[in-house]
């Protein structure tokens, strides 16, 4: 990060005037920023600015102390947090943050907590990351946002009225809600408020494979990918072993067929969700006649398949989760090797796909050496893919999933990336993941970057 930060605790204090906008600061940390007693300091916190007066109190750490009356006209819990701050002198202003708000989708009964579905382990592991590095998180639904938000207190999510965030990390579940009219609304209030929001919105299979392709060097690590039609079933079904054909915006493969060549003129086809496998032969234009309901108006891919590696007969490949860092540039924070379940033809967790380390899965196909080469090559190759989709894609991408398989004869083929990459990999062990800490580094980094625009 280009800009020098201070980790500083924040505290509250009883004051029984409610107006009270005196702002008690340690002598060590007015040492630092060259802050006088009786100077006016504004205090930024989300997107709302306090003018307050500055006395000094006598404290060995960074700490500044509000009166309850301030923290409520922040919309601030009151209870003791961790900032990081940054003053600018030109104006006599000390920012506080981030404040990191997740947007999602849920349902709250009456009485209940809420639950956040497939994250909702994640969203507590990011409340722990962010009272460890400094900051303040908090989840929201979209038509509650500027109204009510949900924070981490003593083991429970609280709802109150909350600071608007500094930065919004999109974990929507649906793809379909990103495109109602309520969401753009939404969007246009962010624009108006100079919020980023980062990890925008899903991405196309096609709409991936595009962006890619476009790039001379990658193209050696795309499997041949066309829209699904009659004459590109025909033309890659004879020209590949085997061809997918994939829903455009599917996931955890959902709704998927593999279709096998059997003989010159004969093919078989499984479908991911059918429990037994298909072993009649059929001509092409049988399959076409028959798979063609299963589809019914949804857009599909087809594309090569690749003989992946194997372990114990069942495929594998490579998820790797990739984040951007304070410095702007791509690294990988994490990877497991997936492996798909006895007669799945797809590795996702979802379909009863297991995880097992990189380097233990490769290591039962090759030798040592040629298995951490590879494994070398793979986080190079997802660093390259992880940085073409950011450069190609709308509004800020922090954080993708990429999805690598390895051929037997040891080639890279880059086979999905997912902008919402499922939590469930990572095996933490209680301890926060790197892909947390990640996360909020990178809204450490917008918060501080965007007040400076």
């Amino acid at each position: 990060m280009s800009i020098s930060l201070i980790p500083v605790t924040l505290v509250s204090r009883k004051s029984p005037n409610n107006s009270d906008c005196t702002l008690e600061v340690s002598n060590n940390l007015c040492q630092q920023l060259d802050l006088n007693s009786g100077q006016d300091l504004s205090i930024l916190l989300g997107k709302k600015m306090i003018k307050m007066k500055i006395q000094i109190i006598e404290k060995p750490i960074n700490e500044i102390t509000f009166p309850e009356n301030i923290f409520h006209e922040f919309y601030l819990p009151i209870q003791t947090y961790k900032f990081q701050a940054y003053y600018t002198p030109e104006i006599h202003t000390l920012q506080l943050g981030p404040i990191l708000g997740l947007l999602t989708d849920f349902e709250v009964k009456e009485g209940a907590e809420p639950h956040f579905r497939s994250i909702h382990l994640f969203c507590e592991e990011l409340h722990r990351a962010i009272e460890e590095i400094g900051g303040f998180f908090y989840i929201f639904s979209y038509n509650h946002f500027s109204k009510e938000g949900y924070y981490y207190q003593n083991g429970k999510w609280i709802p109150s009225m909350l600071p608007l965030p500094n930065v919004i990390y999109n974990r929507i579940h649906s793809r379909r809600l990103e495109y109602v009219k309520e969401f753009k609304k939404f969007r246009q209030s962010l624009e108006q408020l100079n919020i980023p929001l980062f990890n925008e919105r899903f991405l196309s299979k096609l709409e991936v494979y595009n962006q890619l392709s476009e790039e001379q060097h990658l193209h050696a690590f795309l499997p041949e990918t066309k829209l699904f039609t009659f004459e590109n079933l025909m033309e890659l079904a004879k020209k590949y072993e085997t061809v997918f054909i994939k829903p455009v915006h599917g996931s955890q493969g959902r709704n998927i067929l593999k279709i096998s060549k059997q003989d010159e003129n004969s093919y078989s086809y499984q479908t991911s969700f059918q429990l037994t496998i298909d072993a009649k032969k059929y001509l092409l234009d049988d399959i076409y006649q028959q798979i063609k309901p299963l589809l019914g108006n949804r857009i599909y891919i087809i594309q090569q398949g690749i003989p992946l590696l194997t372990h114990v007969g069942n495929i594998m490949d490579f998820r790797v989760l990739c984040h951007k860092n304070c410095h702007h540039l791509w690294e990988v924070t994490s990877m497991v090797a997936r492996i798909s379940a006895e007669q799945e033809m797809v590795s996702n967790l979802a379909k009863g796909g297991k995880v097992m380390k990189p380097f233990e899965a490769l290591g039962t196909c090759m030798n040592n050496r040629k298995a951490f080469e590879i494994l070398q090559l793979i986080k190079e190759l997802a660093i390259e893919t992880a940085a073409t989709i950011s450069k190609n894609s709308q509004g800020i991408t922090g954080e993708l999933g990429i999805d690598i398989g390895v051929d037997k004869d040891g080639r890279l083929w880059l086979i999905e990336v997912n902008s919402k990459p499922s939590k469930s990999f990572e095996d933490g062990q209680g301890k926060i993941r790197p892909s947390a800490k990640a996360i909020v580094q990178l809204c450490t980094l917008l918060t501080f970057e965007t007040s400076r625009d």
